[in-house]
This record gives C-alpha cells, sequence and structure tokens, in this order.
C-alpha cells in the first residue's frame, strides 16, 4: 500500500483512508504525528460507500437470506453502469486520540471507478480520480498529491463501491442487519484483513430509494459516518474526474 501523510488515507478511503482518499491510504499511527496530521487532513473518506433501496414486503422482511439477495440485486441494478452525484455530511472519530471533526461537501461518481470528492467545510480540497490516477489538491496549500488509484481503491476504499458495485460481492461478507418500514440496513464485512475497512453498515431509505445513512469501522475502532441527500442520477461531464496540474503548483508524488 502507498504511504502518504494523510490522515483519510491512513484510516480510509482511512474513511471512503482510505482516498489512498475521507483516503485507500493508511492513517499514520506514530503519537503526536498522527493527531497533527488529523487535524491537517480533516478528511476519512468514506472507505467504502454505496447504497440502494428496495420496497420489501413483510415476508421478505422476515427472510434474512431472500432479503439480502434482493437487496443485492436491487444494489447492482440501480448502480452499474451509472453516474450521480450527491451532498453529504461526514463525522470522522479518530478514538485513539478521542477526535470528532466534521466536514461537509459533494461527491460525484461514474462507473468505471471515477470519484470526485469536493470537500468545503471546514477546509476546502479536493480527491480526485479517473479510475487510473489519484488527485489530492488543497487549493489553500497551493498543493496536490499524485498517486495511482489502482493501489489506493483496490479493496473498494474510498467509496469505491459506487463506482464500481461489482466490488461488493467481491470484496465483502453481507448480512441483513435491520429492515423497519422505512428503512433497512445492510452489514458488510471484509472478507480479507486490512487496516483500511473491517466493517461497513449501510442504511437504505426504503420510500425513494436513495442512501441516507452509512458507517465504516477500521480495526482501530476509527469511525466515518455519512449522510447522504439531493442524490441526482445524471449525466457528468468525465472531465470532472480529471486533474491538470498548473504552473507555479506544488506537486507531491506519493510512493
Amino acid at each position: 500500500m502507498l504511504k502518504i501523510n494523510e490522515k483519510m488515507f491512513k484510516n480510509f478511503l482511512d474513511n471512503l483512508n482510505d482516498l489512498k482518499v475521507t483516503r485507500n491510504l493508511k492513517v499514520i499511527r506514530k503519537g503526536n504525528q498522527l493527531k497533527s496530521l488529523f487535524h491537517k487532513i480533516r478528511l476519512n473518506i468514506f472507505p467504502a460507500i454505496l447504497g440502494c433501496c428496495i420496497f420489501f414486503s413483510t415476508a421478505l422482511a422476515m427472510d434474512n437470506e431472500i432479503t439480502k439477495e434482493d437487496i443485492l440485486t436491487a444494489i447492482e441494478k440501480k448502480y452499474s453502469g451509472k453516474s450521480f452525484e450527491a451532498d453529504f455530511i461526514q463525522i470522522s472519530k479518530l478514538a485513539a486520540l478521542d477526535i470528532t471533526e466534521k466536514a461537509t461537501g459533494k461527491a460525484s461518481f461514474s462507473h468505471p471507478g471515477k470519484m470526485r470528492w469536493e470537500y468545503m467545510e471546514p477546509a476546502h480540497h479536493e480527491i480526485i480520480t479517473n479510475g487510473k490516477s489519484l488527485w489530492i489538491f488543497r487549493s489553500e496549500e497551493n498543493q496536490v498529491m499524485i498517486g495511482d488509484a489502482s493501489q489506493f481503491f483496490k479493496t473498494g476504499a474510498g467509496g469505491a463501491f459506487l463506482s464500481n458495485i461489482s466490488l461488493i460481492r467481491k470484496n465483502y461478507i453481507i448480512t441483513l442487519k435491520e429492515v423497519t418500514a422505512d428503512y433497512a440496513e445492510i452489514e458488510l464485512n471484509a472478507k480479507k484483513k486490512n487496516t483500511d475497512i473491517s466493517l461497513i453498515v449501510i442504511r437504505v431509505s426504503k420510500k425513494n430509494s436513495e442512501i441516507v445513512k452509512a458507517v465504516t469501522y477500521n480495526p482501530y475502532n476509527d469511525t466515518t459516518q455519512f449522510e447522504f441527500y439531493n442524490i441526482q442520477f445524471k449525466k457528468i461531464d468525465p472531465g470532472l474526474f480529471e486533474f491538470k496540474p498548473f504552473k507555479g503548483l506544488n506537486i507531491i508524488n506519493l510512493d
């Protein structure tokens, strides 16, 4: 896994690190160095974000296996090959240091593997990938970090689920967690142990088939919670998932 000085990608994608981008970048857990990094990046991209909703009957709600398969099928049908965007609220908790931080922004996704996370608060920065290259741009610092997206997102962390829905069955063991009249929750347990994501819990609305909440956990008990709203399925300009460094920009290669 590539090493970078980003909290998001140490915890991903940390949260959605590890965007190795809130991040499959791994949290540098070295005492004060980690604490300083957490305050600096304020990222924790949602190491595994995705969603769907289906109207469940009472019979399905009583049968975990059938309902689980119905949810997975609906997710694949709804998101496979689709482009969409959404606003988000992110709450990241670093258990070892008892730190909680909140961020807001807008995310865009396009199949396969294209994502753009634009954080507006508390500080502006962007995590961009075209499925091959990764850019972490911090305009306030006139800096961009460049890396290989395949290394950061190969496990589906960093929100990669949303841009390649097939990663769900490939990388996680799925179980039904809860079904109510308003929503359903599924739990994703990582098939292979890693330092980025051990568990993801997703809540989907049965009213409008939208993700309303997603929480990721890593082996250190750090969590990242995302709330999504204003979801819009639409055609997105491919140029949104590209970044061209400009003259005078400080470039850092992730290795």
